[in-house]
């Protein structure tokens, strides 16, 4: 039976370097969602995020390397709590069975750490543009989920030119959103201002109405063991990106994409939904220049002491061993620029997603940048291929409240093609 600790006791033992207090809940609570009412919401400062979900059915051989990578170690004092006495027990059983002999159940749990104002907690800054099932399960069913304004919403399926896959099934009421419509087709650059204008107008989107977006990540095949997986999710993040430098003031995305709903039981549909198109968007567009730069902008920004050009692409693209495109022939780097890495290829994003697809922790996201000197006190502006991963890496950023970030949005597509400018290969 796995030993129990007290409130008094777990906040004498915090921020001692050998305790790691683990939270069993899920990631939106982690986040800041409020789901069981609690007074506050988020987590106990230094938690790390171990949802019971990812745990269920792993056996042993597989839970201990992850609990590893997280920093939950034998050697260290283990506090696990959730949102009942029996979640905390649950894993810290595990942990027990698994030799980790200082693991204690924070039986209290978080309503009870968040009741009193004087125990730390801490949440993701933007936690409410990262939105979860539930939440979207209340604006859709006519409730007003928590930080909802109540201006109006409209929730969008996004990818690029796959309309056939928001026929095969796609959020109640949601409607399809190319990313065509945000970005022209011979350099994937965002369009023009009196383009994104047409484009919100057609969409039926104004400056304060509530976007959802979200992406598939999964292609069902019943004859496949393992499914493809697409961009969807990227997609979600780029036209969040280009939406919100065009002015629109309440973006969100849905964590974990349209996996995330059919996962956690609820139904999709087939029917076709068109927006309805409006006059004006109600605002000046960009409403957000800062949001991306140009090739000039990303010149001047190596220069700068306190500034840094994020490479959001895998190790092989970095040093030049491949380009990541099939339509781009030159391979290496910008000079200058530091590795943020990204996935598998340039479709991927598993260095930033948790094994249900949702946003890693955001803790693990800034300690990543720290080791490569990107911190929030710098202007920090992330490329890719062609923009896409790097409004992945932009969004997160922004989430977390980073006060000067973007996206180049030419990348690697507009530097090589321009002879003049340095590359780099091989490892730095």
């Amino acid at each position: 039976m796995t030993k129990t600790i007290s409130t008094t006791e777990l906040a004498q033992l915090l921020g001692n370097s050998d305790l790691v207090v683990v939270d069993v809940r899920p990631t939106a609570a982690y986040n800041g969602w409020r789901l069981q009412g609690e007074a506050r919401g988020g987590h106990i400062q230094g938690a790390v995020a171990c949802p019971l979900a990812w745990t269920k059915n792993m056996n042993p051989s597989d839970l201990e390397p992850m609990l590893v990578a997280k920093g939950i170690t034998s050697d260290k004092t283990i506090v696990v709590y959730g949102y009942n006495p029996e979640d905390s027990a649950t894993l810290g059983q595990k942990l027990t069975e698994l030799g980790y002999t200082e693991a204690y159940s924070y039986q209290a749990g978080l309503a009870a750490w968040a009741a009193d104002e004087r125990l730390p907690m801490t949440h993701l800054a933007h936690y409410e543009k990262l939105v979860h099932p539930e939440w979207i399960h209340q604006l859709i069913t006519g409730q007003q989920p928590e930080t909802y304004p109540g201006h109006g919403f409209a929730i969008f399926h996004v990818n690029f030119d796959a309309r056939e896959e928001y026929a095969a099934g796609h959020l109640p009421g949601a409607l399809y959103l190319d990313t065509n419509a945000l970005e022209s087709s011979s350099d994937w650059n965002r369009r023009s201002a009196t383009e994104l204008e047409a484009a919100l107008q057609a969409h039926g989107i104004t400056h304060n109405k509530t976007i959802v977006l979200y992406g598939r990540d999964t292609v069902a095949d019943p004859d496949d063991a393992q499914p493809a997986r697409t961009a969807g999710q990227i997609a979600a993040t780029r036209a969040a990106a280009i939406l919100m430098y065009a002015g629109v003031g309440d973006v969100r995305l849905l964590d974990g994409g349209y996996d995330a709903w059919v996962s956690a039981g609820y139904e999709v549909e087939t029917e076709e939904h068109r927006p309805s198109p409006v006059a004006a968007s109600g605002v000046p567009i960009p409403s957000h220049p800062d949001y991306f730069i140009d090739l000039d902008e990303a010149k001047t920004l190596l220069a700068d002491p306190n500034g840094v050009l994020v490479s959001i692409r895998t190790w092989d693209e970095f040093i030049g061993k491949e380009s990541g495109y099939n339509y781009i022939g030159s391979t290496g780097r910008i000079p200058g620029a530091v590795w943020g890495n990204c996935g598998t290829d340039a479709y991927h994003m598993q260095h930033y997603r948790n094994i249900d697809n949702t946003m890693r922790e955001y803790h693990e996201i800034a300690a990543n940048w720290a080791t490569a000197g990107i911190t929030p006190d710098k202007r920090v502006a992330f490329y890719c291929g062609t923009g896409w991963r790097a409004s992945e890496t932009f969004f997160y950023a922004h989430l977390m409240g980073w006060p000067n970030v973007a996206i180049y949005d030419g990348g690697w597509f507009e530097w090589s093609r321009d002879k003049s400018n340095p590359i780099e290969v091989g490892v730095p």
